[in-house]
């Protein structure tokens, strides 16, 4: 004897199926947002350090500025 299909058309088989997750975190889908688009790794921590690029090129200017037009001519004979 077959089983008789359902009067709603739900099928709980069907839906396990297709709501199956492979890592088996079911709020997976609904936490991924937190890692795309602007919330990646590398644009999260792009910002830690404002600055810090030109902040770096500026001071290897000034060591390169002090170091050939800054000295100090004492010899000792």
């Amino acid at each position: 004897m077959a089983p008789r299909p359902s009067l709603t058309g739900f099928d709980p088989k069907k839906l396990a199926a297709a709501t199956k997750n492979i890592k088996g975190d079911p709020w997976a889908r609904y936490e991924a947002w937190r890692y795309t688009g602007m919330f990646t790794r590398f644009n999260r921590f792009r910002g830690t350090f404002p600055g810090l690029g030109i902040a770096t090129v500026a001071f290897a200017g000034y060591l390169v500025y002090e170091e050939m037009f800054m000295k100090e001519e004492h010899e000792h004979h």
